[in-house]
């Protein structure tokens, strides 16, 4: 994966997968490895919650391009403001579609977990396959406000915990 800065254009990288069985932990390890250099090497603010998601996102659009489609996968990073853009290229040009809610359904929850994690995904034919692409805060959000409940108790509105 080579990375390519430009003063105008975003901080950015790109590699080409076989779509072979390894591929998919490749891709994983591409994009910890390129949040990292652009946390260290750049000053770019990156959460570890930000490397996980992403590495979670990238791991799920690369599995199902080799499991639909044919040849290739080609991934494309790159930073853009305060988002990682992650894009993933494959043969097929079938779109996902993202399945009702199925809490009895064994698999196939993968683009419904992508769709929840992104502030921004699409998906588009291009005249050969279809772009996947997903945009991810780099940034933690900020921490929800504990409400006070009476009797002094709290609850945590993240963890839906209770603490007296």
């Amino acid at each position: 994966m080579t990375p390519h800065s430009h003063d105008d254009a975003p901080l950015s990288a790109a590699v080409a997968l076989d779509g072979q069985g390894p591929c998919i932990a490749e891709a994983r390890h591409l994009a910890a490895d390129f949040l990292t250099r652009m946390r260290t090497e750049h000053g770019v603010v990156v959460s570890q919650r930000a490397v996980e998601v992403t590495q979670l996102v990238v791991s799920e659009l690369v599995t199902n391009a080799q499991k639909y489609a044919a040849g290739p996968i080609l991934l494309d990073l790159r930073i853009t403001g305060d988002l990682v853009q992650l894009q993933v290229w494959d043969s097929d040009p079938v779109l996902p579609v993202a399945r009702a809610a199925d809490a009895g359904r064994v698999g196939q929850h993968g683009l419904e977990i992508v769709m929840a994690l992104c502030q921004g995904f699409e998906a588009v034919q291009e005249p050969v396959g279809k772009r996947l692409t997903a945009r991810l805060a780099l940034a933690d959000p900020p921490p929800r406000p504990r409400e006070a409940c009476r009797g002094g108790a709290q609850r945590d509105t993240v963890s839906d915990r209770w603490e007296q």
